[in-house]
């Protein structure tokens, strides 16, 4: 079950990234389904877990099609809610080399209701045999949403033995309810710890919340830190990469989906890192999410 952001990709590719102040002309533009625990729930569907989903749209044309685009990849719904505020929109700029620069008006988002999530996930978690899958499956958090909704999120998860993944991105607090994973980038691990070294910041992670902690390093890989064990650096999948959107939630939805059935963390994440670098083969956040099938293949 994921519990997030849905947006509406608007993306400009460029020769390069704008610096400050200065316009880049002769992009091509693109509009795809975006938002990233949107992006991790398609990643999650697409390498063939059960995946229902808790968030919010506006009442909008671009809602109405981002909740399609969810349906047509499978996704349970019906914890969608409509609200008032336009629908997210995130303003994307990637350059030749597939990197990129992201601007989010969180609309529909900010309006998301812990009450409704409450609810809604306990609803979910309670039924006999619960979409998406039978107990014990995982809930994925992340941080595009306000800090209550991810407390209530993470809260009736544990109260219903289901186990947290959470991607903090953006950094913030961390929620005091228990998490299973953590899986900040190396910036947002920065930024929480105030150590710049990865392995020091894992370490810190893993004393403050008693989770097992994966810090991905874009083309380098992963460093994975389980409690009561040592740092472990897992190599990224080479590929020409063509765009980085999206890569960090492919590793969330993956790596979700994998422990959901029931793999150990450790080979899930190895799993999750070649997902995402399959994932940066093509344009948009969801344009390379790969098939379980292509996965293996590549691994």
């Amino acid at each position: 079950m994921v519990v997030g952001s849905i947006n509406v990709d608007l993306v400009v590719a460029v020769t390069r990234l704008p610096a400050a102040g200065e316009t880049v002309a002769g992009g091509r533009f693109a509009q795809f389904g975006g938002g990233k625990s949107a992006n991790q729930a398609v990643a999650a569907a697409r390498l063939g877990a059960a995946v229902a989903f808790v968030g919010a749209v506006g009442d909008d044309e671009m809602g109405a099609e981002a909740v399609a685009e969810l349906t047509r990849e499978g996704i349970d719904v019906s914890g969608v809610a409509r609200v008032s505020s336009p629908t997210g929109v995130a303003l994307i700029v990637v350059d030749a080399a597939g990197e990129n620069q992201i601007a989010v008006a969180s609309g529909a988002n900010a309006e998301l209701a812990a009450d409704h999530v409450t609810s809604t996930l306990e609803a979910l978690l309670a039924a006999p045999d619960p979409p998406p899958a039978p107990t014990p499956g995982v809930v994925l958090l992340g941080h595009e949403v306000s800090p209550e909704v991810v407390a209530a999120a993470a809260s009736a998860a544990s109260a219903a033995g289901w186990p947290v993944v959470l991607n903090p991105a953006p950094a913030r607090e961390l929620p005091g309810a228990a998490l299973a994973v953590l899986t900040p980038n190396a910036s947002e691990a920065a930024e929480l710890t105030g150590c710049d070294d990865p392995e020091e910041a894992a370490a810190k992670l893993a004393d403050d919340t008693g989770a097992a902690v994966l810090i991905t390093l874009g083309g380098d890989g992963a460093l994975l830190l389980e409690p009561g064990g040592e740092p472990v650096r897992l190599p990224a999948t080479r590929v020409d990469v063509v765009d980085t959107t999206g890569a960090g939630d492919t590793v969330n939805g993956a790596l979700a989906a994998e422990l959901a059935a029931g793999r150990p963390l450790a080979e899930a994440a190895r799993f999750a890192l070649t997902a995402a670098a399959l994932s940066t083969t093509a344009a948009g956040a969801r344009g390379g999410m790969p098939t379980r099938e292509a996965v293996e293949a590549a691994g």
